[in-house]
């Protein structure tokens, strides 16, 4: 079973920096997907960032458009970790984040379609 765990949420002022992390444990395809999800209370869980894994090859990640040129993927092959390093944060990027996986390709940003999902871990940013 493919296991996630996220962490480095916390509270933040405007403007400041934040690195989330997601141990990935357990058996995992050689092909599949890892992302980012942000979630509001009440509102529905969107996409943030993605990227592809096939083997070794890492394909480049793609980002929501409020997400661009602010936060940035990344993973850590020896550690089987994934990252969001968040920077210039504003009040609205609040919100739980999970790490997500699925088999196979990028070739979606719904939510319901990831299968697997980290805990979550709660980003406050501050004016």
């Amino acid at each position: 079973q493919v296991q996630l765990v996220d962490s480095g949420g916390g509270s933040v002022k405007a403007g400041g920096s934040l690195t989330l992390s997601c141990v990935v444990s357990g058996y995992m395809y050689s092909r599949y997907c890892l992302g980012w999800f942000r979630q509001v209370s009440g509102q529905e869980r969107d996409w943030v960032a993605t990227f592809e894994k096939e083997g070794e090859m890492n394909y480049a990640g793609k980002y929501a458009d409020s997400a661009k040129g602010r936060f940035f993927i990344s993973q850590d092959n020896a550690k089987n970790a994934l990252y969001l390093r968040m920077t210039s944060l504003k009040p609205e990027d609040s919100a739980m984040y999970y790490c997500a996986a699925k088999v196979g390709a990028c070739d979606t940003r719904r939510s319901t379609d990831f299968t697997y999902w980290g805990q979550g871990t709660q980003v406050t940013v501050s004016s």
